[in-house]
């Protein structure tokens, strides 16, 4: 099964609203497809200048329909013309393709979608992500998150990133060969780092101390570490989502999919995600070591 097909898997696109966050020129649904929207942290116009010198986006195919920023979820949501406004509307499905990673409240953020979301006796709404995996991408350096970070980011209810997380971003990312990843042949003491100390320091004192939003990887997951943290944050009370499946990163690809659904109970949710752990292979050895 393709990439998209396994992300669309089993969903109304035509009979059921739904939207794709950071969808950029690619989304996984178009508006001839289904009723999505689309929904990034600025509108059409901001993003079309932020994208203007990158070759690799379409400006002209950018488009915003909600803002999700300083407004939580529902609220920019609220803005989407064509929604429905009665209270009782949710959504079907959310797609997050390459976003979770950058949110700077994880749990806060899953908050936000799982009300938007259709929680009715069926199940139906669904939250569909693609993750990139440290093994295979410039996070290859980066330990995985853990916990203590995450409640931490909870408690703060950190909209943007810290200066933590944009230190440990800038001076452990590193250029990788994804073949070369995949087939354990890279000299992890070779590989290029992108930033020096001194751009890094600037980065975070910008955040700190200007309050400049600057957008990184705040967390750093495998399969296996991604379903730990799930399942600790369910046991927690603090996960409101049952997982329904979750895919190993297919040979030769960066990135891992889980499909979320709002959880009946809390016991369900922290099964569900003790199966997904049993299903994973067990963790390979990954290089987890901070190079700061």
């Amino acid at each position: 099964m393709d990439r998209k097909s396994l992300l669309l898997a089993g969903l109304d696109l035509p009979n059921v609203y739904g939207a794709e966050i950071g969808a950029l020129d690619r989304p996984l649904v178009h508006k001839h497809e289904g009723r999505v929207f689309y929904v990034d942290h600025c509108n059409t116009e901001e993003l079309q200048r932020r994208y203007a010198s990158d070759p690799n986006v379409d400006t002209a195919r950018l488009h915003v329909d909600a803002v999700w920023g300083q407004q939580t979820l529902a609220e920019a949501l609220l803005t989407a013309a064509g929604l429905p406004q009665e209270s009782d509307a949710r959504l079907g499905y959310m797609l997050a393709s390459h976003v979770i990673e950058h949110v700077p409240d994880f749990v806060g953020w899953l908050d936000e979608v799982h009300v938007t979301l259709d929680a009715g006796p069926q199940q139906r709404g669904v939250l569909r992500l693609a993750v990139p995996d440290k093994r295979y991408c410039f996070d290859i350096l980066r330990t995985p998150t853990v916990l203590v970070d995450v409640l931490e980011a909870y408690a703060l209810r950190r909209r943007r990133p810290s200066a933590r997380c944009i230190m440990d971003f800038a001076l452990n990312m590193r250029e990788v060969d994804l073949g070369l990843a995949w087939n354990g042949q890279l000299d992890l003491t070779q590989l290029r780092r992108p930033y020096t100390l001194e751009g890094a320091l600037h980065l975070a004192r910008d955040a700190e101390f200007n309050g400049k939003y600057h957008d990184v990887h705040c967390w750093v997951f495998t399969p296996h570490s991604f379903a730990s943290l799930c399942l600790q944050l369910a046991e927690l009370g603090l996960l409101k989502f049952e997982c329904e499946w979750l895919v190993d990163s297919p040979r030769d690809t960066f990135e891992f999919y889980v499909s979320l659904r709002p959880m009946s109970t809390q016991q369900a949710a922290v099964q569900s995600w003790q199966e997904a752990l049993r299903q994973l292979e067990p963790a390979s050895p990954s290089v987890e070591a901070s190079v700061a």
